[in-house]
């Protein structure tokens, strides 16, 4: 079926929105709403009086809130943001706005709360209109694209006005018929997210069964029935018989010399790559290139075939690293938070290193190394030395390599599958909320109905048509 649309339309006057419902108002938002209330609001109250406290992490990009924290008046009446039982709140700085944190104030200590001099609050007009459509406007489409455009400042600095929220022009029906558009969109967004989250699990449990095949491979071996041996170590267990089982500092060489270099000319360029060139995979972006007289201070070295670890958290339960392959004249200096491991060629490859190295024991003890505090906890270099690894004659290692990758392609491909269903999924629920808001399908019969038929989920796996602000694939049939 298709979502009905409304009967009469007329113009806006307004570019973006375009012909909106003929009974509809279009107001700018200042006459809708008031925008970050005084907080001599709270005058009254004692200075010791507990009310919520809500940095901008306790606001999650579902509109979800953490209310655990609490603050005296007294201590954060200056220097943070006041708002109350029902004011809609809207991140300005980037990411966050992009990313669309913010919420209905709901559940607040006494009613009130103070947080984050990020925040833009709204406070509805009674009479003109409810606070879960006012939140549903902010979280369109429309409203984040031009918000975004209407950014000032640079970099991780740039915010939205509050000028571009005060003068919003937004379609606004009568009450009743608001109530019944974040009734019907509470509901259908509640089943995109249901599948969205199932789709995470999924995801989830590639990435386990991708690690647990990796780990029996490089542990274990391709071959079940071949003779075992204790390997002497504890959380090796047994090994194939004929597996030699070393440290690694016996088949590799940690974090060479840049003397291997020496003679180089300082102006040959070589390839650069910082911690964000390196993914998650193993892939490298090697679009940078600097000569070696700008990067042989205060950078890592390493040369093609050798393997890199990244050694920082969150980098190194993450999975960076990768085999160094393709640099420019075969050398490269990228962060100093990188390990780098060549290998003993007569003993093991790049490749099957670079596995092992991904295996669910490496990442697991290697985590459980780590020194230093927060976001700077890191794996130590004598960790990786002294790791004890089992290690296949080199053919075997070839054929475990290559297993390894079909196997991981095939689950990489699985992943990628479902990340692609996530992002229709989620371009499905951004275009219903954004043709609800803007009048381009008439909810108003659909909102007490429980068995609505399930659009986002019917077609999952079809890319949606784009509008202006692609809302028009809402209106498209299941």
């Amino acid at each position: 079926m298709s979502f009905p649309r409304y009967p009469a339309y007329k113009d806006s006057g307004v570019e973006w929105l375009g012909k909106v419902p003929e009974h509809w108002e279009v107001k700018r938002l200042r006459h809708a709403a008031t925008l970050n209330p005084s907080k001599q609001e709270t005058a009254h109250l004692d200075r010791a009086t507990e009310v919520s406290f809500l940095p901008m992490e306790a606001i999650g990009d579902d509109g979800s809130l953490n209310l655990e924290r609490t603050r005296p008046i007294g201590d954060v009446e200056t220097g943070y943001t006041y708002f109350r039982e029902g004011d809609v709140t809207l991140a300005k700085i980037t990411p966050c706005f992009e990313n669309g944190k913010g919420g209905i104030m709901r559940g607040l200590v006494g009613g009130v709360g103070f947080g984050t001099t990020e925040l833009i609050v709204a406070r509805p007009a009674v009479k003109s209109i409810s606070s879960a459509y006012l939140d549903r406007v902010f979280t369109s489409r429309p409203f984040r694209q031009l918000g975004e455009a209407a950014m000032y400042g640079a970099g991780g600095q740039k915010r939205v006005p509050d000028d571009f929220v005060r003068d919003f022009a937004i379609g606004l029906p009568p009450l009743d018929e608001q109530r019944a558009i974040a009734t019907f969109l509470d509901r259908e967004t509640a089943k995109i997210d249901a599948l969205v989250a199932e789709q995470e699990k999924l995801i989830e449990l590639l990435k386990e069964k991708r690690q647990a095949v990796i780990s029996h491979a490089v542990t274990k071996g391709l071959d079940p029935s071949v003779p075992m041996k204790d390997s002497g170590v504890e959380w090796l267990g047994e090994v194939p018989a004929h597996w030699s089982v070393l440290r690694l500092r016996y088949a590799a060489k940690l974090n060479p010399s840049k003397q291997e270099i020496a003679n180089q000319d300082r102006a040959t360029e070589v390839s650069f790559i910082p911690m964000e060139a390196i993914e998650e995979d193993g892939s490298l972006n090697l679009d940078r290139a600097r000569s070696i007289g700008e990067v042989e201070t205060g950078y890592t070295y390493f040369r093609d075939g050798d393997v890199a670890i990244a050694k920082i958290t969150p980098c190194f339960e993450n999975g960076k690293g990768a085999v160094m392959v393709g640099l420019t004249k075969g050398i490269g200096f990228g962060t100093t938070e990188l390990i780098i491991v060549r290998p003993i060629e007569e003993l093991v490859s790049s490749g099957y290193l670079d596995r092992m190295f991904r295996s669910h024991p490496f990442r697991q003890l290697g985590e459980a190394a780590m020194y230093g505090a927060g976001g700077q906890k890191r794996v130590p270099d004598d960790f990786v030395r002294n790791f004890a690894i089992g290690i296949p004659p080199r053919a075997e290692q070839t054929t475990i390599s290559a297993f390894l990758h079909n196997e991981a392609a095939k689950l990489d491909g699985l992943v990628e599958k479902a990340r692609l269903t996530i992002d229709l999924l989620q371009e499905r629920r951004s275009a219903l909320i954004s043709a609800a808001v803007t009048g381009q399908i008439d909810v108003r019969g659909l909102a007490d109905q429980k068995d609505t038929p399930d659009l986002i989920a019917a077609r999952a796996d079809s890319t949606p048509t784009q509008g202006r602000f692609g809302s028009e694939s809402a209106t498209q049939a299941a």
